[in-house]
């Protein structure tokens, strides 16, 4: 081949080159002059046309020389061609990853940055997949925190070992790591999980960089394909730089969150302060406004009227024992929780609860108890009104709408003025002293007070009390409760049964009108036990009459109710008088006569009036060890003859006469009226009843 057409076909080679020909036009060209081509003209018009020219002579030795420079000429060529592309490549990548870093400046939050790293690593390494994990602080994990390209169970909060596959390669060395084919690659550290991923996903080339910052990798970014792959060093590099870029992202993430969470606090801090002192203000305005009602010399009603103001609504103030003491709904007592009709007796003045209003007892009970004001289930909020530890009263609110925390410190202020207008002279009302009379005055009674009797009754008379009427002395011993609640309940009671209360060391005295002390004692268990929730013990006795006798009253059914807690009897109700011959021992005047009527009055009455012989019968019946047989063979009578009257005493006494504790009492009352009549016969006294053993 000539000198001038080898340099021909070198021109044709960078002409080729220059004009970015695919590299098979270059071996085409070779191939085309090995088989003894014209010239480049000739190969230019048939490469063009596409068609090839047939197979030339091979030429001397000459001209193989040419064909040798000719092919070196397009190796160099080639490999210039293959920098070029490289370049070609890189620069892209570099352009690319500009696009990334201006992506990644904008303010994201860690999560949406998370998303936004993911996506742009495919885009960059042109991968199926791409997933960045963290280390779980302690735990030997890490977890996937956010993911692009999955399919499966490759999701996000997925965990994994962090000391398996490429993950504890780059966690230990902060360097990136790679590699073609995952599953068929021995010197990876193997891990189930994980494995069981890369099958599920179909994954082979995986390559993982890290993401540190301050000299510490916090995380670690994977780039995944589904076929076998080479990752170039190029390529590694791109994504280390991804990772430098994505690292930084991430802390400027963490720190614009941490900031909006620290700006987010101070403003809820701002807000709430500010909230704070404009309800400081708020209360310092109205506790100015009270103090000026009070210095001026205002009533109850006026504080109640700024109260009902302030909140849009209406408020009653009540005495400890349920007295209207003021109502802003009407000046005088309307109806509501704490307005009744007077006990028969008692004087003019505000009426207090009636029994139907229970609900609103147990409200200011609780209220009471809980030493703060609380809301009932129909809207009303009762407020204690207490000085320490002194009931005062309570305050009914019925508010316009629903209290905020700032009206419940309002309502809580408010009481203190009421407590403090009660406590001064010119705060009490009629009603308020009439209280302090009534508890005044059952004080005097349970002790050796230094007033004549006849001032007490004078007193009592008074008060709608008549101590010339029989009266019963109840006691009520909580196992568990508030000294506060109790004393709320008692005066509620008393006031409407129209008697006295007393209370101490959360112990409840009542001094009630009426001569059954065993019902008043079940009627105060059964109200007041439900209202404590708890175990009550009560004990009573009576009755008494006249102011003298009130003292021996409270210390028979204190008896009572230390007998009641001896015999395990705690949470019930019984009157000395139910406690049988108990009851006797532990009585002041041992009211045998009241004993032996109470067990076997019906019995004697009987023989009395219908000239039958039932006492003498059951005595005997007892002396012979209970058998009917023996006792008629004693009484020289029939067998059924006792049998008759024996089911008579069952009639008169109750079935359950027979049971041991019944019929010791029984036994005992028989051999007292005997004894009864023993001694009245030796004094000469008269008697009409007929006793056992006494012929007819």
């Amino acid at each position: 081949m000539p000198r001038d057409h080898a340099k021909s076909y070198t021109t044709a080679v960078r002409e080729l080159l220059a004009g970015e020909a695919p590299a098979d036009r270059l071996e085409d060209l070779v191939a085309y002059v090995r088989r003894g081509g014209p010239g480049a003209g000739e190969y230019e018009h048939r490469g063009e046309s596409g068609q090839r020219g047939e197979c030339g002579p091979r030429g001397d030795e000459g001209q193989a020389g040419q064909y040798e420079q000719l092919e070196r000429a397009r190796d160099l060529e080639l490999s210039l061609y293959a920098q070029l592309g490289r370049r070609h490549r890189l620069e892209k990548g570099l352009s690319t990853l500009v696009d990334i870093a201006r992506d990644l400046a904008a303010p994201y939050d860690l999560a949406s940055l998370l998303k936004v790293v993911t996506r742009r690593t495919r885009t960059l390494l042109g991968t199926d997949m791409s997933f960045i994990a963290f280390p779980e602080e302690d735990e030997g994990v890490v977890r996937v925190r956010a993911c692009e390209g999955h399919t499966s169970t490759l999701t996000v909060g997925l965990r994994l070992p962090d000391d398996a596959g490429l993950v504890g390669d780059v966690l230990a060395g902060s360097a990136p790591a790679w590699t073609p084919d995952y599953l068929t690659d021995g010197s990876i550290r193997r891990s189930r999980a994980l494995d069981e991923v890369v099958r599920a996903e179909g994954l082979h080339a995986v390559s993982a960089v890290p993401l540190s910052y301050g000299g510490r990798t916090f995380a670690v970014l994977y780039a995944a394909d589904r076929k076998v792959r080479h990752f170039t060093t190029d390529e590694i590099s791109l994504m280390t730089s991804l990772g430098h870029l994505a690292a930084a992202a991430v802390e400027n993430a963490r720190v614009l969150d941490r900031s909006t969470a620290l700006v987010r606090r101070l403003s809820h801090t701002a807000d709430r302060t500010e909230s704070a002192l404009r309800e400081q203000r708020e209360l310092g305005a109205f506790q100015d406004r009270l103090t000026d009602l009070v210095l001026d010399g205002t009533d109850l009603h006026a504080v109640a009227v700024e109260l009902a103001r302030r909140l849009g609504g209406t408020v009653r103030v009540c005495a400890t024992d349920g007295t209207v003491l003021t109502d802003t709904a009407d000046r005088t007592p309307a109806a509501g929780p704490c307005r009744a009709d007077p006990p028969a007796g008692a004087d003019d003045g505000p009426r207090a609860a009636t029994t139907g209003d229970l609900a609103a007892v147990a409200a200011a009970m609780r209220a009471h108890g809980a030493a703060r004001p609380l809301p009932t289930d129909d809207d009303t909020w009762v407020a204690p009104i207490l000085a320490g530890d002194e009931v005062l009263g309570s305050l009914f609110l019925r508010p316009g709408r629903p209290l905020t925390g700032l009206d419940e410190r309002l309502l809580r202020l408010a009481t203190r003025c009421v407590a403090v207008l009660l406590l001064s002279r010119g705060g009490r009302s009629a009603a308020d002293d009439r209280g302090r009379v009534r508890d005044q005055l059952f004080d005097d009674l349970l002790t050796h007070s230094e007033h004549p009797p006849r001032r007490l009754e004078t007193t009592a008379l008074r008060l709608g009390i008549d101590m010339g009427q029989p009266h019963v002395v109840v006691l009520a011993r909580p196992q568990e409760g508030d000294r506060r609640r109790v004393v709320v309940w008692a005066a509620s009671y008393a006031r409407r049964k129209g008697g006295l209360k007393s209370v101490h060391d959360g112990e409840a005295a009542l001094l009630l009108p009426g001569a059954d002390a065993a019902a008043a004692a079940r009627a105060v268990h059964d109200e007041l036990s439900p209202l404590l929730g708890t175990a009550v013990t009560v004990g009573a006795a009576g009755p008494v009459t006249g102011t003298g006798s009130v003292l021996r009253g409270h210390r028979e059914a204190q008896r009572c109710l230390d007998a009641m807690s001896a015999l395990g009897a705690q949470g019930s109700a019984a009157s000395l008088r139910e406690l049988g011959f108990l009851g006797l021992l532990l009585a002041d005047d041992h009211d045998v006569d009241g004993f032996i009527d109470a067990t076997i009055g019906p019995v004697t009455d009987t023989d009395r009036r219908s000239s039958t012989d039932l006492a003498r019968t059951l005595e005997t019946y007892f002396d012979t060890g209970g058998s009917p047989t023996h006792a008629a063979r004693r009484l020289h009578v029939h067998p059924n003859t006792v049998a008759r009257r024996l089911k008579r005493v069952s009639e008169l006494l109750g079935a359950e006469w027979q049971n041991p504790e019944r019929a010791f009492e029984v036994r005992t009352a028989l051999r007292l009226a005997r004894i009864r009549h023993v001694l009245r016969a030796r004094r000469g006294a008269p008697h009409r009843e007929r006793v056992p053993g006494q012929d007819a």
